[in-house]
This record gives structure tokens, sequence and C-alpha cells, in this order.
């Protein structure tokens, strides 16, 4: 009761979100997490159902690989399962700068430190690196990442048509005289239609324009160049490139990123990347994994693994084409399926899962309106006729939809 005598009524403040969420369910946009059961394998088991494994960012089946297992195990039993601090304070193992070492020395640069994910390895980089009087210059199809650290520095930000390299010099015509420092950024490989960035000619811009270069090379971490060095060595770009960014999620299959510089880039972030001093480090498992990985990565087995994943990468797009499905921008082993519109693709998605084969939809905002797809990714783990399998039920369900 109120003072007055009158009733109260409790109002939700959270409303809002349930009737956006109400919208997006009303509008078939809205799936449940899929639950997986027991290892992420190319055929493994999902909600209780065997399914041909096209969602994973496993590209060299490294996440059950028995060497990182080992590795993982031993660690745990030496170190214990926590780092137990933040890198800054108590939290930097012998592990986790040998593994940083290691990186340095496969990606052919003076240092590297290792984030606690992919994602704040780019937010933390950006925006330390950059503040508000500088000018960020950045592809329009850039990972989320990329976008929210551009934002944090509150650096102006200018985006360049995809892979457009003249839109790209136009802007840096605009702002020659610009009085801050610039960034040309980009993803080596962009994670929605597999297509790889011109990085030869990026490179030409910025080194004509006095900018620092920046590649997020999540998805051409052990998928290009040699061993998965990736985008720089595919291009020989080795020395033009002042920031790499790597992830440690997905063909190293286990957790985290890693940026890749010089010397006094690396101890900057040490001192002010906002994710690396906030956050406590790796546990000894995760670390003790990913030195495993890239062990393997640089010896001639880990070579193999990588032209397996491609002999599989164009086996899967012969068979799919085949069967009517074009994807011409893609150029590695994400093979974009392109639907249309949202609820249809998850839809399509749906009706995979249902016939034994995880491929997922991908919607706004993850893409942009009117552009929503399947994602398949192949990976060096799945053997041919999985993927034949696959392709022959995306043929199935995609004619009956109406996609092919």
């Amino acid at each position: 009761m109120s003072d007055a005598g009158t009733m109260t009524t409790k109002t939700n403040p959270l409303q809002h979100v349930t009737e956006q969420l109400n919208e997006l369910r009303a509008k078939g946009v809205a799936p449940k997490l899929h639950v997986l059961e027991g290892e992420q394998r190319p055929v493994c088991v999902f909600d209780g159902r065997e399914v041909i494994n096209l969602a994973s960012n496993n590209y060299l089946g490294l996440t059950s690989d028995k060497r990182l297992r080992k590795a993982s195990i031993e660690a745990v039993r030496k170190y214990g399962v926590g780092a137990g601090a933040v890198r800054t304070i108590a939290g930097t193992m012998k592990l986790h700068m040998d593994l940083e070492e290691q990186i340095a020395k496969f990606k052919n640069v003076e240092a590297c430190v290792v984030f606690q994910s992919g994602f704040t390895a780019n937010a933390g980089t950006v925006s330390a690196v950059l503040g508000k009087e500088d000018l960020i210059v950045s592809d329009e199809l850039n990972h989320a990442s990329i976008i929210d650290g551009a934002r944090l520095s509150k650096a102006t930000i200018k985006v360049f048509k995809h892979k457009d390299v003249q839109d790209c010099e136009r802007i840096l015509q605009e702002h020659a005289n610009f009085p801050g420092k610039k960034l040309i950024i980009t993803d080596g490989v962009f994670s929605m239609d597999g297509d790889i960035a011109p990085l030869p000619q990026l490179c030409d811009l910025a080194e004509k324009y006095g900018c620092i270069m920046m590649v997020d090379d999540a998805h051409a971490s052990g998928v290009l160049g040699r061993g998965g060095r990736g985008t720089i060595d595919h291009f020989n770009c080795h020395g033009r490139v002042h920031i790499q960014v790597g992830t440690l999620s997905k063909a190293i299959g286990s957790m985290g990123g890693y940026v890749c510089g010089s010397r006094d880039l690396i101890d900057f972030l040490y001192l002010r990347a906002r994710p690396f001093l906030f956050s406590t480090s790796h546990p000894p498992a995760t670390a003790a994994a990913c030195q495993a990985a890239f062990a393997l990565l640089d010896s001639p087995e880990g070579e193999k693994l990588v032209k397996k994943l491609w002999a599989n990468t164009k086996f899967f797009k012969k068979e799919l084409k085949k069967r009517g499905f074009q994807f011409k921008s893609s150029e590695t082993p994400i093979v974009p399926i392109h639907v249309g519109e949202g609820a249809k693709a998850f839809e399509f998605s749906r009706k995979l899962f249902e016939a034994g084969v995880f491929a997922p939809a991908v919607g706004y905002p993850t893409v942009a309106e009117g552009k929503a797809r399947l994602r398949a990714i192949v990976s060096a783990a799945h053997k041919r006729e999985h993927l034949l399998k696959a392709a022959e039920v995306l043929g199935e369900v995609g004619i009956g939809l109406g996609v092919v």
C-alpha cells in the first residue's frame, strides 16, 4: 500500500528486452543454442542427434588431438588449474612467456603478447594504440572486435568499401593532412564470406600515406601460409604489417588470442591494453595445449594437416557446385551459402540438422539485413564420405526450399 492508501503496481524495467525477444521469435530468427555432447569432432552429437559437423572453427581437428591433451594434462599436474592473477601482478607464468616467444618465432616477428580471446586482442590493441586525435580506415566487413576497438579508441573512423583498395586510397587522400596517427585495418580472411584481403595493395597504401598497418588473421591462422602462418606469410608481406592479430581458439584448437609485432609494441600493450591488464591469465592447461599446437604446426606433420584441409575444401566446394550452389567470394575453407531472408536461412539450417548435417544460419546483426546465409566450415579432420554426404543433404534440402 502507498501512503495514499492505493495499491502500487510493479513494473518490469526489462520489459523492452522481453518484447524484443518475442519479436525475434515471431520472425523465426531466435534459434536456441545447440548443445554439444562429447568432443568437437567432424561427426558428433548435438542435442542428442548425431550430425556431420560443418559448424566448428576447428580447422585442423586439434581440439581432440592426443598431443594437445597430453600437454594439458601434464601442465595441470605440474602447475595446477589456474594462474591465480592478472599477468601484470602475479599471473605471468613461464608457460605464458614461452608460448609468446614460440608464437613470435613462428610468425617471424620480434615479440608477441597472448590475450584471453581474439576479441579482446583486437579491441584491446586498437583502443590502446590510438586515441581521439587519430584516424582509423577500416574495411566495411571487418570483425565486430575491430569495430568495437575502434569505437573505444574514440578515433575518427572511416570505412572503405569491402576489399576496395581505390576507395581506401580515396579516404587517405581526403585525409592526407590529418594531424594524428593513421591506421589501416583489415581482416586477413573475412569470416562470413571466406574471402582474403588484398593485403599487398593495402600495405602499399600504408607505406605511401604513412599509416600503421594492422591485420586480424583469426581465420587465416593455421589455414594460410606455410604451416598456417597466415596472410602475411601467404602474400610474403613480412616486415610490412606492423600489428598482426591471431587466435588460439580456431585452428590452434584451444582458447585465446595474440598480437604480434615489434618488441616495443608488445611491451607497450603489456602496460596499456585493458583486457590484458584486467583479466586473469590463461590456465596452465590452455597455455600448454597452445604450445603443443604450434610445435605441431612448425613440423612436417603440421604442413600435411594444412594441405589436407585445403584438399578437403576443394573437394567439398566441387561437390556443392555440382548441386547448383554458388559461392564466388570464398577463397578458403569458409563456405557461405547465401539465402537472403533471415527466417528462411534459419529454417534451412533447422531442416539440415534434422537430416544429419549441422551448418548454422547467420543473420542480422552478424551480417546485414537481407544477406542471411548458412556458413559451412571444412576441416582437415573430415573424411571424404562426411563431405560427400553433407553435400548430398545440402542439395536435397536446398532444392526443397528453393535455395538452389
